[in-house]
């Protein structure tokens, strides 16, 4: 369904149509990691972002308004049945990202159960009606002709989804469908490393039919100007780099428009090994593995991996030890569409560079490479 990417731009999806810019000056080339082969040319220059939120807030709210809750619910769960049936298309597309067969377990799989979840718990704790009662009724006069009650309604904007490379589909479906069971309408806007399969999981949701006209639009490549058209209605879920979090925060519109910002980035996850543990001890041998798994699940590109591995003075030495024994039994680095392979490799030149520079700095500060090189 989209094996023919090199030949074109990867298209948004915006005001109800496919749209690729026309003749673009600026176009970002998307390449296999494992093999180097152009897989997308992606740019959203010239498309008409402002047109695209106006129809999100027109047709797409008034669309989801029209369902109650349980709906709602019941149709993410009808996406995640269709998604299911067509996992294999995904996961293949997104072996060209790096991603092998546990890789996409994790997001293609991860993803679509997430989905279940969310629609099951739509439909378990939420009502079958258009709004959340808050409390019970007050009263606020004598006589009681005055009753008060909170409630909570559905925003009057949209839902802007700007998402990271490590997981085209778990990452834009975990965003989707809370907001698509809330009743507001999104505009999904992905990493460009991966969006291509970001866009092939999207063009199956709206292929399904079971999608309100205009509850989901996709925007593929970069979409500086974006923020601009949004205020105090809509709604901003970012993840990815402290850095761009920042550039965003500082919009204008954030700052004085009243968007709705929330961030996701840049955690710094430890894990602490206990000064009471020994060598032999069963808990040594669970944190030398927790540290592999977080080490080689999608080549470390999570942002729940394991990034400082804290352990006692006297128990350094044995758990580089048993860590490097680990790697060398275990990794077989290689194309995803190998099976041999156990790791593929990071997704992209600019991430393999990030990479290596991040290990030169701690080489510079006085840190010592263990197990591999610095180049590699």
């Amino acid at each position: 369904m989209t094996t023919s990417l090199i030949d074109t731009i990867v298209p948004s999806f915006l005001s109800g149509k496919w749209l690729t810019p026309d003749n673009p000056t600026r176009i970002t080339e998307v390449t296999d990691p494992s093999t180097g082969e152009i897989v997308a040319r992606v740019s959203a220059e010239g498309l008409d972002i402002a047109a695209a939120v106006n129809y999100a807030r027109d047709i797409g709210r008034k669309n989801l308004q029209e369902l109650t809750i349980h709906e709602r619910s019941l149709k993410v769960k009808e996406l995640a049945m269709y998604l299911q049936e067509h996992r294999d298309e995904l996961n293949a597309l997104a072996h060209k990202t790096g991603a092998n067969k546990r890789d996409n377990f994790v997001d293609v799989d991860g993803g679509i159960s997430t989905m279940f979840t969310i629609s099951s718990k739509g439909r378990r704790e939420m009502p079958n009606s258009h709004v959340v009662t808050d409390g019970e009724p007050e009263v606020f006069s004598k006589d009681g002709s005055f009753i008060g009650r909170h409630i909570y309604t559905t925003i009057p904007g949209i839902a802007v989804q700007i998402n990271a490379f490590n997981f085209p589909v778990w990452g834009m479906l975990e965003k989707f469908a809370p907001s698509f069971i809330a009743g507001v309408p999104s505009i999904v806007k992905p990493a460009t490393p991966t969006g291509f399969v970001t866009q092939a999981c999207v063009r199956l949701m709206l292929e399904s039919g079971i999608l309100p006209e205009g509850s989901l639009q996709f925007i593929s490549g970069s979409a500086r100007d974006l923020l601009d058209h949004l205020d105090f209605r809509d709604h901003v879920a970012f993840t990815g780099s402290a850095q761009t979090a920042n550039a965003l925060r500082a919009h204008e519109n954030v700052l004085e428009g009243g968007i709705q910002f929330s961030a996701e980035a840049d955690s710094l996850n430890a894990a602490i090994l206990g000064t009471d543990v020994t060598e032999d001890a069963p808990e040594f041998e669970a944190y030398t593995k927790a540290v592999f798994n977080e080490m080689t699940s999608k080549a470390g590109q999570k942002c729940t991996a394991i990034r400082r591995a804290i352990v006692p003075n006297d128990l350094v030495e044995p758990f580089i030890a048993a860590l490097s024994q680990r790697l060398e039994s275990k990794v077989v680095p290689g194309d995803p569409r190998d099976e041999n392979a156990t790791m593929g490799p990071l997704v992209s030149l600019e991430q393999r560079d990030d990479v290596a520079s991040a290990v030169h700095k701690l080489i510079d500060a006085g840190g010592e490479v263990v197990y591999g090189g610095a180049d590699k």
